[in-house]
């Protein structure tokens, strides 16, 4: 199996299309019937999978990886760390996953991102959710010390209350567009159908 759009994604840091790539790969596989071999890029696929945000997939590429592998692959079971952290909405466990594990220098790259873009997230989901919140519950969240984690909320133009140690937060209009990919359903709907078959 030719791994090498994987690797031109990774080095591209596209790493939002490394999940659909490694789908795609996956079915071409199983329409050919041939077995998975052990240096599939499982941790790659599932991170891809997290990556995105799909923990769903991530959690049902998790169930249909042979125990064989996950047994032989730490850092595949490392990734899975994350996406369970995910799963459960433990979101401070899903750094101490992250910083849990000796990642590989091809992982390495894809972690990092995901972590800027998971401590992206969490900000957003503290700005729309509080008014207010403390330095040490938005230090949990943000995966920071406290004095990280209260420069970094500065720098987004919240204040500090010095006397109550809560930080202020300034709401500013979040625009999210969500996009419908067709090809991507189809995807997913021929895998789940060969699995089934």
């Amino acid at each position: 199996m030719d791994f090498s759009v994987v690797n031109e994604a990774l080095a591209s840091n596209s790493f939002d299309k490394i999940s659909d790539i490694c789908d795609a790969l996956m079915l071409q596989v199983a329409a050919e019937g041939v077995p998975f071999r052990d240096d599939w890029p499982f941790a790659i696929h599932l991170l891809g999978h997290i990556y995105v945000d799909d923990v769903n997939s991530a959690r049902f590429l998790w169930k249909s990886i042979p125990a064989t592998i996950k047994e032989s692959q730490p850092e595949l079971v490392a990734a899975w760390k994350i996406g369970q952290k995910l799963w459960t909405r433990d979101y401070a466990g899903v750094y101490e996953a992250i910083r849990g594990f000796d990642w590989s220098h091809q992982t390495q790259v894809l972690v990092a991102a995901f972590s800027e873009l998971h401590t992206k997230r969490m900000f957003e989901l503290l700005q729309s959710a509080y008014s207010t919140i403390s330095i040490q519950d938005a230090a949990q969240f943000l995966g920071m010390s406290e004095e990280d984690a209260t420069n970094y909320v500065l720098r987004k133009g919240w204040t500090v209350d010095p006397t109550s140690r809560m930080l202020i937060v300034t709401k500013q209009a979040i625009v999210k567009e969500q996009k419908l990919d067709p090809g991507k359903l189809q995807r997913l709907t021929e895998y789940v159908f060969h699995l089934e078959h």
